[in-house]
């Protein structure tokens, strides 16, 4: 727990140093939708797993969905809320919930940052890849590398084996990445203010 919680301090001291905050005032203020639906629905799919006794169980992150819809820094702070909030649903040990906020939250969400940076870097702004690469494909492998580091720090799955339980994040983290690029393909259509990564200005060469 000890490594855990140093993480965490750490990057919710990083975020709040940038005062996330302000990316809901003024225009940012259509970010208050996604924000509160990420704190309504989101401690509901982390208290899942111990709603329920599985042999393998059902943990969906969704963090890299929200990184998208609220950018890293104000992302942080929504996430520790997530994990408090499904704490309340379904009581665990505080090791428990700091090791689901670190593994299933904040580390998929700084590992979407780093590829979004790369991949902007390399590629450049490119709709199809924000969607694809950022939406999709980087969810699975975020969440995936979380929830493997989970793992390997002995976070074992109760009554599986190690490498079945590999198999089995592997395939939740599909379900992930369906889910963050289904939400990033609707909001790039219909509704970008919900965005906070998306620029019509950067992606589409609009002035």
């Amino acid at each position: 727990m000890g490594l855990e919680t140093l993480i965490l301090i750490a990057l919710l001291g990083v975020s709040v140093s940038m005062r996330p905050w302000r990316l809901l005032r003024g225009s940012g203020s259509a970010l208050l939708t996604p924000l509160f639906a990420s704190l309504t629905l989101l401690p509901w799919l982390w208290a899942l797993p111990r709603m329920h006794a599985m042999p393998l169980a059902l943990q969906l992150s969704g963090a890299c969905a929200v990184t998208l819809m609220l950018g890293w820094p104000l992302a942080v702070p929504v996430l520790v809320l997530v994990g408090l909030l499904s704490a309340i649903i379904t009581p665990a040990p505080v090791a428990e919930i700091v090791a689901q906020i670190v593994w299933f939250g904040l580390v998929p969400s700084t590992l979407s940052l780093g590829l979004g940076v790369g991949l902007r870097r390399w590629f450049g702004e490119r709709p199809f890849l924000y969607i694809l690469g950022r939406g999709f494909l980087g969810t699975v492998l975020c969440t995936f590398a979380g929830a493997s580091l989970a793992l390997w720090m002995g976070h074992d799955i109760a009554h599986t084996a190690t490498a079945l339980g590999l198999v089995g994040r592997w395939l939740l983290a599909w379900g992930d990445g369906f889910m963050t690029g289904m939400l990033t393909a609707i909001f790039v259509a219909f509704k970008p203010q919900w965005l906070a990564t998306w620029s019509d200005r950067l992606y589409l060469r609009q002035r």
